[in-house]
């Protein structure tokens, strides 16, 4: 397993490995207790197709009490119309600053469910489970969490460090090739910024079968 730390108003880590999903209980124990804590899983109506399953067996294995809740997936759900709708699902599955909330999917559920988490009750603790390219090398990242408004996107945010990022690189396999590339143009900046040989490196791959290649080598 690969373990990026992150100090930023808060320490905490990232753990990457193929196959995490079905680690989340065991590990999410190491940061909160199971018989004090609810995780209430929020996540969009295609990730929980795919992902939502293991998530919850494995966090029912370590102890945890579980509710969940899908979202449409897309944009139009980082909005103060679904927020007030997860407010409602936090309430009334009686979650307080004992419980946490899970972000399972990409970059919209992420800001949306950190969004919650920081605002209901003042703040209660999270975990990011980012399932594309882009959300698992940015979003997930940092604090960042926000609703769009009719003005423009992200305009109400807050900055809410979660308690934990949790990466499964097996997510990317279902990932469609547009969503992939979004999350690639994001890398490949990275490489410009200040990594001559990580950009390099990135070039040498090819192409998105290279690339995964190289990622499992280094998990």
């Amino acid at each position: 397993m690969q373990t990026v730390t992150v100090n930023a108003s808060t320490r905490y880590e990232v753990l990457i490995e193929k196959g995490l999903l079905s680690r989340t209980g065991e590990l999410t124990a190491n940061v909160f207790d199971p018989s004090r804590s609810t995780a209430a899983i929020i996540t969009d109506d295609t990730v929980a197709g795919l992902y939502l399953r293991p998530v919850v067996e494995s966090l029912k294995a370590a102890g945890f009490r579980i509710c969940s809740m899908d979202v449409p997936h897309g944009e139009d759900s980082k909005s103060h119309e679904v927020l007030l709708q997860v407010y409602d699902f936090l309430i009334q599955n009686n979650i307080t600053r004992s419980d946490f909330v899970v972000a399972l999917g990409g970059g919209v559920v992420g800001d949306l469910a950190g969004f919650a988490a920081a605002t209901i009750l003042r703040g209660v603790d999270f975990v990011q489970m980012p399932t594309t390219l882009l959300s698992q090398v940015d979003s997930s990242v940092g604090g960042k969490v926000a609703i769009d408004l009719h003005h423009g996107k992200t305009l109400a945010g807050a900055f809410w460090q979660p308690r934990g990022v949790l990466i499964d690189p097996d997510c990317l396999d279902t990932l469609p090739d547009r969503t992939f590339s979004d999350g690639m143009a994001e890398v490949i900046k990275y490489g410009c910024i200040r990594d001559d040989d990580f950009f390099w490196m990135l070039d040498r791959c090819g192409d998105r079968t290279g690339v995964m290649e190289h990622i499992e080598q280094v998990i």
